[in-house]
């Protein structure tokens, strides 16, 4: 394996489908005008923007029954690198609405129950694909049976074998995860109001000083970096022990949210992998996000839109008194 793979964790893999339809008619039938079924969860989304990008990755993870054997044959046409665990439950599924007016509903299945046996074959794999990677990436919900430190557990045996690691979860698993002291800690508004206890928002929008407050209690509690996502027009926040930093694309783009946070882990990892600094990382990861939203399918991207959006990113800097 060569240095530069980026390993990407998805224990809760999903086939996603998303129906597009003008308007949602609850209670009667909808036709939906177009119909996607592709290879989905919030690992996957991020290893395929990564593959995109032109990064090498290695996607590790759990996968079964006819559902993981399809998204395994999808992302095998993809020439995506998988080595995925096989588990005897079956895979889940996502079910996302997109109304023409761009309003977003999704139905998401439970994860599938894991045994200890499965998950500690999963751990004898993951610690063999550390070896030689550049960066690793826990992403996405954990599936029924993980206790909720397991992302802290598999960041620390990366971080013994000098693997950097990228986080995104929720819950307890964050706010462990996240002690556990990973290089990037990528939690969006919604994540952080729920560690906080509290909103960070307003009439007006998220509140950035209190978000800001949220993001360094997080820091604080062990990771490296923290990066708030999902702020709207707001864009990224991001405390990095020495600044806070704000990278807003000109303009929000219309389309589907759904894959846009993990547009931003990919270009965060990519950067970290690559060795560019913060101003640079950030306005790759918010023209990345940007440009997820305007395409129809999580996990993809337009080059135009994103080399649009590159050219218009704002990135501001303060020190930390």
């Amino acid at each position: 394996m060569r240095h530069s793979v980026i390993v990407v964790i998805c224990l809760n893999p999903a086939l996603d489908i998303t129906y597009q339809v003008p308007a949602v008619t609850w209670g009667g039938v909808n036709r939906p005008s177009a119909v996607y079924a592709r290879p989905g969860g919030k690992g996957l989304n991020v290893a395929r923007t990564l593959h995109a990008l032109g990064a090498d990755v290695l996607l590790m993870g759990l996968a079964g029954g006819p559902t993981g054997a399809g998204i395994e044959d999808a992302l095998a046409r993809l020439e995506m690198p998988t080595a995925l665990t096989p588990i005897a439950a079956e895979t889940r599924r996502t079910l996302t609405v997109v109304e023409g007016t761009g309003a977003t509903t999704a139905f998401n299945e439970p994860g599938p129950p894991v045994s200890a046996r499965e998950l500690t074959e999963f751990r004898l794999r993951y610690e063999k694909g550390l070896s030689g990677a550049a960066a690793v990436v826990l992403s996405g919900s954990l599936p029924t049976g993980p206790a909720a430190d397991t992302y802290a557990t598999l960041i620390e045996t990366a971080t013994t074998a000098c693997v950097p690691a990228v986080l995104d979860t929720h819950g307890e698993a964050l706010l462990l995860g996240a002690a556990a002291g990973p290089a990037i800690v990528k939690p969006n508004l919604a994540e952080l109001e729920n560690l906080a206890g509290r909103r960070l928002s307003n009439l007006h929008g998220p509140d950035l000083a209190a978000v800001s407050v949220a993001a360094d209690q997080l820091r604080i509690s062990g990771a490296q970096a923290v990066v708030a996502a999902s702020l709207g027009a707001d864009g990224l926040l991001a405390v990095t022990g020495d600044s806070y930093w704000r990278a807003r694309p000109a303009a929000a783009m219309a389309g589907n949210p759904t894959g846009a946070g993990d547009a931003v882990v990919a270009a965060l990892a990519h950067g970290l992998v690559l060795g560019r600094p913060w101003d640079d990382r950030l306005r790759h990861a918010a023209a990345l996000g940007a440009a997820a939203v305007a395409a129809p399918v999580a996990g993809e991207f337009s080059k135009t839109d994103y080399a649009s959006a590159l050219s218009a990113v704002a990135v501001h800097r303060n020190e930390v008194s």
